[in-house]
């Protein structure tokens, strides 16, 4: 598995608890950083020298929104160079949600499962994918 931690933005703490059990269950041994909203990613983003593998984000949350936050990280030289994909599990799959994502150029826009094997399906997916994919943590 590619290094770096996993980065988890998410005010819900049940999903939080539900996405570290399955991750743990697939087998991603990465440590994880979850942060209730985007201002706590976005401290931890821009003061450490960790090299995240990926920022899993909600779009909806108090303070600033997933779609704030990937604004924020694209517009800021130093957090762009960083290269962390981003991708957006949401409960808020929309059209217009949908399109706001990609015009910020997320890595993925995902629709949050309701049980515990969605979800593992849904990272089983998605980390064989960037495991694979040729990107600043694995070239």
């Amino acid at each position: 598995m590619t290094k770096g931690p996993i980065v988890i933005v998410e005010d819900d703490h049940d999903d939080q608890e539900m996405y570290a059990e399955a991750l743990k269950a697939i087998g991603i041994p990465n440590e994880l950083r979850f942060f209730d909203g985007g201002r706590q990613a976005l401290d931890y983003l821009t003061t450490t020298e960790e090299q995240p593998f990926i920022l899993l984000s909600d779009i909806n949350m108090p303070g600033m929104t997933g779609l704030e936050l990937k604004k924020i990280l694209q517009d800021d030289a130093y957090l762009a160079a960083k290269g962390v994909p981003f991708v957006f599990i949401s409960t808020n799959a929309t059209k217009v949600s949908v399109r706001h994502a990609h015009a910020l150029s997320v890595q993925g826009y995902f629709e949050k499962p309701q049980s515990l094997e969605g979800i593992k399906s849904m990272f089983r997916t998605l980390f064989d994918y960037w495991e694979l994919c040729k990107h600043i943590n694995n070239t």
